[in-house]
């Protein structure tokens, strides 16, 4: 297919198609709208940016002039994504076509909805747990449904809408075309082709996980704590729209505050805004009133606004797709762009991930290299000293002496006890012997164990020798008892000295007598 004009659909939705300046199709376009045409089930997987929405829009408002009592369902993942598809239906359907249409969103007046539903629209857009909210009602029938669009299914896959499609899905009539474009085609995409769909046509218009050619990647290497320094310069040095995703809600809150208090004409957008907080805040970027436009992953997908031209990474996405999928956001219907990714030391595993999906030749290397060749020089030598204890375990009882250079050229133990080689304690070398002086063991800070008696109680061994003294020097210490002062209490030797001072001011006696 070269042009739209060589397209056999009816001559009212051509002349809106000649209206809008849509001349020649797109690659996607040029293999789904014969296809769709026919009526046949489409698998179409393809870049973001290349307009899926127009492949099947144009073959879904001709099938429904031909028919006037059929009725098309359209399921998108975000609300963006939806209001942006509606309004290109929208953009196509002229005076002339007369179809009238129904959005059925999250966070929008349910009235204005049911008002909608009930003027007999034949188009109906919105996403899954809305439109599960209506059939509930019983406000929508599906029973005449002979156009299905399942569009960005790996998306509505990953956000958990696996089933509420279902749903859906047994209020369709079994008669019915359907097409699923998706941008990446993992394996949950597969299986629901496999039940749903009637052997489709599939169409791969380019690598889905290659982002496009016109995009400029560049990455910058930065600590955590200068990312927000180096985004101000960024901020700076580039001139046109840009747009910032982070990681979470609170993060984007937090930054569009303190560049507002900075001066620079930002705003979030992110999945706890209402409905209409998020039109407003879309309009304003798309209108070009802020510059900046602060966002989480809810934004990355089906956003199409031609003026942005930066994309900035300022935090790595949770899965390796999503990158694609946002600096997919710049460089929309052939124009030209640039994304800008800050990787810390912390993104190395998730950056490999990335590059092995665009690249699979990629070969990354290990990020603890460095760390596990330490830690095998270091382990040397703890195996060593192990290996050491273990034969001098070995050796005791055998009747040998000096398994170690510690116990070399030491007196016996009744006139000095033996240096273990523990470096850096000097308080076990040159001390005197236990009877003489207790020993110190280096705790800074504690003197009481240097201002208790030197001399050790009988007791404590059986061996007199051994402190070179007889038992009898230490008699005097088991007559001598130690007094046990505590401070700020009395002491009473017995419970009957004890003072009684206690009054009951409550139970009088005059209360009693009354």
């Amino acid at each position: 297919m070269e042009n739209f004009e060589t397209l056999k659909i009816e001559d009212s939705l051509k002349n809106s198609l000649s209206k809008m300046n849509f001349v020649k199709p797109t690659p996607i376009q040029g293999m789904a709208i014969p296809v769709a045409l026919e009526g046949r089930d489409i698998l179409g997987t393809a870049q973001t940016g290349t307009g899926k929405t127009l492949a099947f829009s144009v073959p879904l408002i001709n099938k429904l002039i031909l028919d006037k009592n059929a009725l098309a369902l359209v399921m998108c993942p975000t609300r963006e994504l939806a209001t942006q598809v509606m309004e290109a239906i929208k953009s196509i359907i002229s005076d002339k076509i007369n179809i009238k249409t129904a959005l059925l969103i999250g966070g929008e007046s349910m009235q204005k909805q049911l008002r909608q539903l009930s003027n007999r629209s034949r188009i109906i857009v919105g996403t899954p747990g809305r439109i599960n909210d209506h059939l509930k009602r019983k406000s929508l029938n599906l029973s005449a449904t002979k156009y299905l669009v399942l569009d960005e299914t790996d998306r509505m896959l990953d956000m958990g809408f696996t089933p509420q499609i279902e749903m859906v899905l047994k209020f369709v009539p079994k008669n019915h075309q359907t097409l699923l474009f998706s941008a990446t085609l993992p394996q949950n995409i597969l299986r629901i082709s496999e039940r749903y769909l009637t052997k489709p046509e599939r169409i791969s218009a380019g690598a889905t996980s290659v982002p496009i050619a016109k995009i400029k990647q560049e990455t910058m290497q930065v600590f955590k704590e200068n990312k927000y320094d180096e985004l101000i310069d960024q901020f700076l040095n580039r001139k046109g729209s840009i747009l910032v995703f982070v990681k979470t809600k609170r993060s984007a809150d937090k930054m569009v505050k303190r560049l507002k208090e900075e001066g620079h004409s930002a705003d979030a957008i992110h999945g706890d805004l209402r409905q209409s907080k998020r039109d407003r805040v879309i309009n304003s970027f798309r209108k070009g009133l802020k510059r900046i436009l602060i966002a989480t992953d809810v934004a990355a997908r089906g956003l199409d606004i031609p003026l942005i031209q930066h994309v900035i990474n300022y935090d790595l996405p949770q899965v390796p797709e999503d990158y694609i999928h946002r600096i997919g956001r710049t460089a929309r219907a052939g124009s030209d762009g640039s994304a800008l990714t800050f990787l810390t030391p912390d993104d190395r595993s998730m950056w490999n991930s990335i590059n092995k999906l665009i690249d699979p030749n990629f070969k990354s290397v290990p990020s603890g290299l460095k760390r596990d060749s330490k830690s095998k020089r270091r382990g040397k030598r703890p195996n060593n000293k192990k290996r050491k204890a273990r034969d001098e375990k070995r050796s005791y009882g055998r009747g040998r002496q000096d398994r170690s250079t510690s116990f070399k050229d030491k007196p016996l133990r009744n006139g000095q006890k033996k240096s273990f080689g523990f470096k850096g304690k000097s308080s076990f070398r040159d001390k005197p012997s236990r009877d003489e002086q207790k020993k110190s063991f280096g705790f800074k800070g504690k003197f009481s164990f240097r201002k208790k008696n030197e001399l050790k109680p009988a007791g404590f061994t059986n061996n007199p020798k051994y402190f070179g003294r007889k038992p009898s020097e230490n008699t005097s210490l088991d007559s001598e008892k130690k007094s046990f002062s505590f401070k700020g209490k009395k002491k009473f030797k017995s419970r009957n000295r004890r003072p009684k001072n206690f009054t009951f001011k409550k139970h009088s006696k005059k209360r009693w007598k009354s």
